[in-house]
């Protein structure tokens, strides 16, 4: 699908609404924004600062909001005092993203206000727990249903000269799992990478906390590869209470994956046209349940398998994450299948 037939499907779903935008400032919520904006009945944007987001993200997202023209409630409450999100398990950002939601949401009862926000389809192939919160409590994901990849984003502000912030991931997500998030982590890694930030001249820097050994990743790596520099930023995150100081190499990029691969097959009637491997393990038996919408379904949950039939082509989802289409046309139309066919996914927890 062409980025102005999404475009217009985006308008198409969000016309004439009464919105509350769960946002960020990032690329994702801010097209929501903008588009909200000129097309909705009432839109309001509402941005969590959980105490654990970097230090520009809730300046970014004020200002961004203004420049698009949308008002912008800012709700203050520290994570931090929560056993649960502290502990930082597997699945902290399913528990942070059930606390902030929680709030948003009543404040959208209390205006008769429907909760959305910027989840794309890209995000449904990386291992994102804390989607499972939009299923539970019914919030929609309008750059899904609109069939947006995280490039159509990009590509779509950049065509509509929107502007957006490239730093509103959690500060927790540099932590290790399993490892407790507490105060002296989270500032020594925001100090770190705003050190970094200025000596490289990366917009976007990351510093990970792997029980103290800091891992360093950003764009610009030539401008720091020299011994005055590296010594500088070893000896003052030691300074904050690192042990040791590392670098990848490969600098910090967006992950991409392609929404397909093609496999091709000895059996040319049911040739395999696309593959693709989602890092969560699968519910069978919720996801039987959601794909029945779309068409016929056979569910094995014993064997870990679901099976759909939908307009002559065939979809096979695996427990383990493998999803696998038949009977494709090319790779547009097996691409087009699996942006149907992925909302209705649901991963084990």
């Amino acid at each position: 699908m062409e980025l102005e037939a999404k475009l217009e499907k985006l308008k198409n779903y969000l016309n004439n609404k009464k919105l509350l935008i769960a946002f960020s400032g990032g690329a994702d919520s801010s097209l929501v924004v903008y588009i909200a904006s000129k097309v909705s009945k009432e839109s309001t944007a509402v941005i969590v600062d959980n105490g654990v987001m970097p230090s520009d993200c809730i300046g970014n997202a004020v200002k961004i909001a203004d420049e698009i023209g949308i008002k912008l409630s800012v709700i203050k409450e520290d994570f931090l005092d929560d056993e649960s999100f502290r502990s930082n398990p597997s699945n902290r950002c399913y528990i942070c993203k059930n606390k902030m939601y929680s709030k948003i949401i009543e404040i959208a009862k209390e205006n008769d206000l429907e909760v959305v926000d910027g989840i794309n389809i890209t995000d449904l192939l990386e291992d994102r727990p804390g989607i499972m919160v939009n299923y539970g409590k019914n919030i929609e994901s309008p750059l899904v249903k609109a069939g947006f990849t995280s490039d159509d984003v990009r590509n779509a502000l950049q065509m509509l000269n929107i502007n957006y912030s490239t730093s509103t991931t959690c500060m927790a997500t540099r932590i290790s799992k399993n490892s407790e998030i507490t105060p002296k982590k989270i500032n020594r890694v925001k100090y770190a990478e705003s050190l970094l930030k200025g000596l490289s001249g990366s917009e976007v820097v990351r510093v990970r906390d792997h029980d103290g050994v800091a891992l360093i990743e950003l764009e610009n790596i030539e401008k720091i590869l020299n011994s005055g520099i590296l010594n500088h930023v070893d000896s003052e995150l030691k300074a904050v209470g690192f042990k040791r100081v590392t670098m990848d190499i490969g600098g910090y990029a967006d992950s991409k994956k392609d929404l397909v691969v093609y496999k091709p097959c000895k059996d040319e009637k049911h040739k395999i046209m696309f593959e693709t491997e989602l890092p969560y393990t699968i519910n069978i038996e919720e996801t039987c349940k959601q794909l029945k919408t779309l068409g016929e379904v056979k569910c094995s949950v014993e064997m870990g398998i679901a099976m759909l039939e939908i307009q002559g082509r065939n979809v096979t989802v695996f427990k383990t994450g493998k999803v696998v289409a038949r009977r494709v046309v090319d790779k547009e139309d097996a691409e087009n299948l699996l942006v149907e066919v992925l909302p209705s996914i649901r991963r084990i927890i």
